[in-house]
């Protein structure tokens, strides 16, 4: 019998389908029998008996990996109990008060380095600029240097004035402008860290802005320079007005102002100027235009002092009344130094290490004053700026001898310095007098605390850790303790506890001698005479002239705070300058008070490679 397959082929219907039901049932039973005789699997298992209980599995599987479902578990509960830790962890800070940890206050020196360069701001001269930060100063010697027909020089506006007075005297000036850019050039980190560089590179180059207009800068040689703007001549009860005779501020001058030049016979001027210029080219290496032009003026100036010998202050000159120079031998080793420093160029190395150059300087002389570093006689300066080069480069033959008898002669300095030997005096408060009792101590403490603080720094980093008095050994240590008495001193610790740097503690000079800051701001223009009945005044000065750095105690620790008594009360551009130095190398941390950059000042400097000594003459029997 046959059916049709609804696929399309025929279906057969075998005849046993037509069986009963009963014949079906034990065909089946047959088929049970035969199936139970072997085992069945979990598959098989399950069609006869049905859904059982689950199995738990071992592992899970996540897609692309498998892992064991253990190590999930407890993988997934610590990152939730990490995750709960944490969020508790931060609702706890989140809800207890915080007590902000400040960085610790500046040390004493840094505080007082904000001060005492603040002063130089209060001392320009010219169109100041906008944040100049001295509220009673304004525009002043606007037409300083105009007018002149046939000079060499269009204008000398700008610069600084010397002190309380009104006259820029470029002596003085330029030893003011070389201790900054030294200071710069030794520890331009820790004006980093104060604060301070940019500050400090503004007021350098708002001198040597000024220095380039009173000689021709772009020559290659000149004929003239400029020494001073102003004038102080009071003699003979001279009643002419001028910026000694006058009491007014520097805003309202109204009188004439002189410029006293040079054509011959300013050796120390120049070779001062040269080295202001060539130490200012190093503090503005990355300016490479300026610093060009800073580098070409310093050869200039240097070359016409070197031409042209003879002392600014010689004969007739105002000067000698004021800033009278003793010799010009120092500066010619001191300005050469910084030539070769800012040059590379060792003809200035072979000029300022001749015995002859030393011998004339006084470097062998000793006496009273040996070692008394001022705007007048910077041996010792120039003596420990060469010891920096045999300590760090040792250039050798044929510089070694007088370097090394350089680096001798600063040793014995050091050792005048330091309270064992009896070179100087020291007052009953500690200042050392290194001027002898004459009035105005403080700007020569200053400036040997700096040789001394940084004398030291060389040594550390020279890996040296003292030098010999004699037969004794001294620890660096001794020196920087010698540098913290007399800034200390300077700064309030003193038998009066009054600090001289004005705005420094609570104590400090009321009556500074200064015109500016002693005639209120107040829309009156005083008239030459019509000022000194502030220069006579009792009262305090109307005006704070913050960071000024007064002349001193005399030689009995004593002081009186009068303005018209400039031996203690007028401060100067040179002794701020030398304050600024020896603050800036004593501020910081303690254990970073030796840091000194040893590289940037050699930037220009060739590698040397020494010259080997001649042979030892013939034998002869």
């Amino acid at each position: 019998m046959y059916g049709r397959d609804p696929w399309g082929g025929p279906l057969e219907i075998h005849a046993t389908d037509s069986a009963t039901d009963d014949d079906r049932s034990r065909n089946l039973n047959d088929i049970d029998r035969a199936a139970l005789s072997r085992p069945l699997d979990e598959t098989q298992q399950s069609w006869l008996l049905g859904p059982t209980e689950q199995k738990k599995k071992k592992y899970v599987d996540l897609g692309c990996i498998i892992v064991s479902r253990k190590i999930f578990v407890w993988t997934v509960g610590t990152i939730v109990a990490a995750a709960l830790l944490a969020g508790f962890i931060t609702l706890i800070v989140k809800t207890v008060p915080r007590h902000h940890h400040k960085n610790p206050p500046p040390d004493n020196y840094t505080v007082a380095l904000h001060k005492a360069l603040k002063f130089f701001n209060a001392q320009k001269s010219g169109k100041l600029p906008r944040h100049n930060n001295v509220s009673w100063r304004g525009n002043s010697g606007l037409q300083d240097g105009k007018g002149e027909t046939g000079s060499f020089y269009k204008d000398l506006v700008g610069g600084y004035y010397d002190a309380g007075d009104t006259i820029k005297f470029n002596f003085p000036m330029a030893y003011a402008m070389t201790m900054l850019s030294w200071s710069v050039i030794e520890y331009s980190a820790k004006y980093e860290a104060a604060g301070e560089l940019v500050h400090v590179k503004e007021l350098i180059k708002w001198g040597t802005d000024y220095f380039l207009k009173t000689f021709n800068s772009t020559a290659d040689s000149i004929d003239d320079l400029v020494s001073q703007v102003g004038s102080g001549n009071t003699d003979d009860g001279s009643t002419d007005p001028n910026d000694h005779y006058c009491w007014m501020r520097p805003e309202d001058m109204d009188y004439k102002r002189p410029v006293t030049t040079c054509n011959g016979g300013c050796s120390d001027l120049a070779a001062e100027m040269a080295a202001a210029l060539a130490s200012a080219s190093i503090v503005f290496k990355d300016n490479r235009e300026y610093s060009k032009k800073l580098v070409h003026g310093a050869k200039t100036v240097y070359q016409f002092g070197r031409t042209r010998r003879g002392r600014y202050s010689a004969g007739t000159a105002e000067s000698a009344k004021f800033y009278n120079s003793s010799m010009y031998w120092d500066e010619f080793i001191w300005g050469g130094a910084w030539l070769y420093y800012a040059t590379g160029n060792v003809t200035y190395l072979d000029l300022i290490t001749k015995p002859t150059m030393a011998k004339h300087a006084g470097a062998f002389w000793g006496g009273p004053y040996y070692g008394v570093f001022s705007w007048d006689n910077k041996l010792a300066g120039a003596q420990l700026l060469l010891s920096r080069l045999r300590l760090f480069l040792s250039p050798g033959y044929p510089y070694e001898e007088i370097l090394r008898t350089f680096h001798n002669q600063t040793s014995i300095v050091m050792c005048s310095y330091l309270p064992y030997f009896n070179k100087f005096n020291r007052t009953r408060g500690g200042l050392i007098e290194l001027n002898h009792g004459d009035p105005q101590p403080l700007q020569y403490a200053a400036n040997a605390a700096f040789l001394a603080t940084l004398y030291s720094d060389y040594l550390d980093a020279a890996d040296t850790p003292g030098w010999y008095c004699g037969p004794n050994f001294y620890s660096t240590n001794v020196l920087r303790e010698f540098a913290r008495t007399q800034i200390d001193y300077i700064l309030g610790k003193n038998p009066r506890k009054m600090s001289y740097l004005v705005g420094f503690g609570t104590k400090y000079p009321k009556h500074v001698h200064h015109r500016g800051a002693s005639i209120p701001k107040n829309k009156v223009k005083y008239n030459c005479k019509g000022g000194w009945k502030w220069r006579d005044s009792k009262k305090p000065n109307p005006n704070t002239i913050e960071g000024a750095m007064v002349a001193g105690p005399d030689k009995r620790d004593g002081f009186r705070d009068v303005r018209t008594n400039y031996n203690y009360t007028e401060p100067t551009l040179a002794g701020n300058a030398g304050l600024v130095a020896a603050l800036v190398a004593l501020s910081g941390e303690e254990e970073a008070t030796g840091t000194i950059d040893k590289n940037t000042i050699f930037s220009a400097v060739p590698p040397l490679f020494p010259t080997p000594p001649p042979p030892p003459a013939p034998w002869k029997p």
